[in-house]
């Protein structure tokens, strides 16, 4: 690993609306539960769920229905692996082509650095969504949300792929959609990447994952990083 302070250390994305968009096959899943719990869903309470665990999103979804205390854990844990298994019958869909315009381009950029790369999702699936699309060989580590203690927006996932990836957090950037995972970013002491709306916690934002320069974002990284050694 270059230690250089001039030297980005590892690139940690997330996976749903970032990599691809797996966010829409979430929503049909979590759609379907709702339905079956007669509790109303829309894209509203969705936007809410970006970015968090299974049990939180289901926390959310009882909590929108007013019926946060009618289940169990043993319910609310078979209701979470429900969820999940119409979410993998739904993403035996994907293919390569699902990756979002521009990732593959900038993967590319910062492979050709050799600066590692990193998968921090919420998602158990990012494996297989990773497979599914392809492109798992091309990330040095991807994050087994399932040992995870804390969710989004602690820092927690993002420390252990730096950690796994031997990079220190302040040399390093995180790209992420949500609002709660640009917050654990920051927490982590990484550089913050925002891709869409409403994001203006991040270091830098863009409107979509087709705009995305790797030049742009190392250049003010780097910048970034020289201003605070000075500061």
């Amino acid at each position: 690993m270059n230690m250089n302070s001039d030297h980005v250390e590892a690139v940690v994305f997330d996976l749903d609306g970032v990599i691809t968009d797996t966010a829409y096959y979430h929503y049909l899943a979590w759609g379907k539960i709702a339905e079956e719990l007669d509790i109303p869903f829309n894209p509203s309470v969705n936007e809410n769920l970006k970015g968090v665990s299974r049990q939180e999103s289901l926390r959310i979804i009882l909590d929108h229905g007013g019926k946060e205390d009618k289940f169990s854990k043993n319910e609310m844990e078979k209701l979470a692996r429900q969820k999940n298994e119409y979410y993998k019958e739904m993403i035996q869909e994907l293919t390569p082509e699902d990756v979002l315009p521009g990732i593959m381009e900038l993967i590319t950029e910062i492979k050709n650095e050799n600066i590692p790369l990193g998968v921090a999702s919420a998602s158990k699936n990012a494996p297989t969504v990773l497979r599914a699309l392809e492109i798992d060989h091309l990330f040095e580590y991807c994050a087994d949300a399932s040992r995870m203690k804390r969710s989004k927006p602690d820092p927690e996932i993002f420390l252990t792929v730096c950690e796994a990836l031997e990079a220190r957090p302040g040399h390093s950037i995180g790209i992420e959609d949500a609002r709660v995972g640009i917050e654990a970013i920051k927490k982590a002491g990484m550089y913050a990447v925002g891709v869409g709306k409403n994001l203006e916690e991040a270091d830098l934002t863009w409107k979509s994952t087709e705009y995305l320069s790797w030049t742009s974002i190392k250049n003010r990284f780097l910048t970034k990083n020289s201003m605070a050694r000075r500061g």
